[in-house]
């Protein structure tokens, strides 16, 4: 059997990454898209494009009614969830059988098995494999234990509230630390760490939110959290016929609040016999729930002792960082996907997947590093991707990033004859990836790479939680006067005669740009066109010889020569900003005049305004209206990309509320104010 057309249930790069091998399959594809998506590159990469719904997940993405309605619209034989989402729910894949349609992933029974992970737990432990201990409740909302922490009962149908309350007395035996994780989906997403007892009634509040929004389903799971561990990961391939392969492992050590952002495969801690058990390991797993298609079995390893291994969850999907086991073995594991799906016996041996050298893959996301990791929105405005490595995408110039969806914008994945030379090839590569528009992680990505632990293979788990964040810096004085220089092209381009005169009685006074930096506002005057002219950074640098030339073919490259040096700049402004990356380094400048979000909300903290540090939802407010609050009392929850960020008091009073549960808010928006005095009447 071989599919003539696929629809694929998903959005961003995964989705243009699937139709990307369907076209070289020459198989048709179907994309969908919410309104949020509307235009954008994966329905711009796909045959045929169908309308899901509002840009909310749940009325789109979501919603299995709609996709398989879609799929039947326009005639796909088969759908490909991609992962996040639908990609590991029993429910899409039975909607799916009952229209006659192949649901390219495991059967429903496996999907439910392994999808919940109390029950993945005791598949691999009666497989030999060893697991943590933990508590879980399950669908039937009766807890059940894992191990040495046995839990309680708890009557199927409580509220929230009395499963919460049951879940923390069924966790007394565990210990601390624990970690809280949805029992469904995957990703990281929803973990929350309790290190004491009192952390952990808000820290189930917290992943059960998660788990509603993410996934669709608000069963926790509690583990012993196992300190400093790495995380490795195996790839396997299955398929109807009884066969199970080990396609190699990964290590996805590299995380940050249990979100990869760096993998590598093949994983440089293993030595032969523990990679062999591992995968031995695996494929037990994969065999005890008869799985068919791709999966990947996650364990926790031991870095003292890599032999000492642990069961964490399997996922019943194509992973994120699935390009570095492709890169690294040279196999195309989406084809091999829909070859499965379509019935074909797995014809790969261990001899066909050795290594043809180390792959590493570093995630690009919106978010603000120097600020505590906040997502980030906005429009892209302009992008350039490295030549000669692999780009997985999902943006292109004009892709507007909201927060409806998962922060994760690209993925660059690089390969070298060894670690040390993927390593290198791998910065290079961030340095040559210009996204401007949007605030990204970009430049902590390559200090990442720099750091010894890193390079030396020694980074496990906890590494990235524990480096400090970079303090903000002014920019250089060459990104200054480019600034400047690009302020004062736009304004020589439009003024009469071409040419800002700056008249006045005496000496001529050159034009003034200020921008605000990480310290103080800077100014950098500009003198004579663009093409010829003299910058001085006020107060004292000396005036320099600059130069502003436009690359032929582009009006955002610029060739910028500064006292006789010339470098490329990718530049874009509007009226209040202006990106610039040149040398490596991705620059963002506001104008003087307008003071950011992010500083007036500083400044509002300290007179009691209690502002939104992002746009999102307000998920729950934990203190009610007019009650007294002391500093560092946790306020508000606003949720934004799929995760959550606490909001706490910076003084102590008695609060007043402007918003609710459930609330759009933007960034910088007042959600409450304290009052150091008490409530303070109003007129009317």
């Amino acid at each position: 059997m071989t599919f003539h057309t696929v629809l694929v249930a998903n959005r961003g790069e995964i989705a243009v990454r699937i139709i990307r091998t369907l076209r070289a399959l020459a198989i048709r594809s179907v994309a969908v898209y919410s309104d949020a998506d509307d235009g954008a590159p994966h329905v711009a990469a796909a045959d045929v494009a169908v309308r899901l719904g509002p840009a909310r997940a749940s009325e789109s993405y979501l919603d299995v009614a709609a996709i398989v309605a879609a799929a039947r619209a326009t005639g796909a034989q088969a759908v490909h969830p991609g992962y996040g989402f639908l990609a590991e729910s029993p429910a899409l894949a039975r909607a799916c059988a009952e229209a006659g349609v192949v649901f390219i992933g495991p059967s429903v029974a496996a999907l439910e098995a392994m999808g919940d992970k109390i029950r993945a737990k005791e598949i691999a432990r009666s497989a030999g494999v060893p697991v943590i201990d933990g508590v879980a409740e399950p669908p039937s909302s009766r807890c059940v234990g894992t191990g040495a922490g046995s839990g309680s009962g708890m009557p199927a149908g409580a509220g929230v509230q009395h499963r919460d309350a049951a879940l923390v007395e069924a966790c007394q035996d565990l210990g601390f630390p624990l970690l809280v994780k949805p029992s469904a989906g995957g990703g990281g997403k929803g973990m929350v760490r309790a290190d004491a007892a009192a952390d952990l009634p808000e820290a189930i509040a917290s992943a059960r939110r998660v788990a509603t929004a993410a996934f669709g389903a608000d069963t926790l799971l509690v583990e012993r959290f196992v300190p400093a561990p790495r995380h490795i990961e195996v790839q396997v391939l299955a398929d109807a016929h009884g066969h199970v392969l080990a396609v190699g492992e990964r290590d996805c050590s590299l995380q940050r609040r249990h979100q990869k952002v760096i993998e590598e495969a093949p994983a440089t801690l293993l030595d032969e016999t523990t990679r062999t058990s591992l995968a031995e390991a695996a494929c037990a797993v994969a065999a005890n729930v008869a799985y068919t298609g791709a999966g990947t079995v996650e364990f926790l390893v031991s870095a003292a002792d890599p032999t000492s291994f642990f069961f964490l969850e399997m996922n019943t999907r194509l992973q994120v960082e699935h390009p570095v086991t492709e890169e690294s073995l040279g196999r195309d594991l989406v084809a091999w996907q829909l070859r499965i799906a379509a019935g074909d016996p797995l014809d790969l041996t261990a001899a066909d997947l050795r290594p043809r050298g180390h792959a590493i893959e570093a995630r690009v996301y919106a978010e603000r590093p120097e600020e505590g990791f906040l997502p980030a929105t906005g429009t892209v405005q302009h992008v350039s991707w490295p030549a000669g490595v692999r780009v997985d995408a999902g943006i292109a110039a004009g892709t507007p990033v909201s927060a409806h969806y998962d922060p994760m914008l690209a993925k660059i994945i690089v390969t070298g004859a060894d670690r040390t030379e993927a390593l290198i090839r791998l910065d290079s590569a961030l340095a040559e990836t210009v996204l401007l528009g949007v605030p990204t992680n970009l430049d902590y990505l390559r200090r990442v790479l720099a750091t010894a632990q890193v390079r030396t293979g020694t980074a496990d788990t906890t590494f990235l939680d524990h480096l400090a964040p970079e303090q903000a810096a002014p920019p250089p004085e060459e990104t200054l006067i480019a600034a400047a220089l690009l302020r004062h092209a736009e304004r020589w381009d439009t003024t009469l005669w071409c040419q800002p005169s700056g008249w006045r009685v005496g000496a001529t006074e050159p034009p003034r740009y200020e921008f605000e930096t990480a310290t103080d506002p800077v100014a950098v005057t500009v003198d004579g066109p663009p093409e010829a002219a003299t910058a001085q950074v006020l107060p004292s640098h000396p005036v320099r010889q600059v130069s502003l030339l436009p690359r032929p073919g582009s009006a955002v490259v610029h060739l910028l020569c500064i006292d006789g040096l010339t470098a490329t700049l990718h530049a874009t402004s509007t009226e209040e900003e202006v990106w610039l990356h040149t040398g490596g380094r991705t620059h963002h400048l506001v104008a003087a005049r307008r003071q950011t979000a992010r500083t007036s909300a500083a400044s509002a903290a300290g007179d009691g305004q209690v502002r939104s540090p992002m746009p999102g939802t307000v998920v729950a407010v934990h203190t009610p209206g007019e009650a007294a609050v002391a500093a560092d009392d946790l306020l508000v929850t606003v949720e934004a990309m799929k995760m959550e960020y606490q909001v706490r008091a910076a003084i102590p009073g008695r609060i007043e509320w402007e918003a609710s549960v459930g609330d759009q808010v933007a960034a910088d928006q007042v959600l409450a104010t304290i009052h150091p005095d008490g409530p303070q009447d109003h007129p009317g």
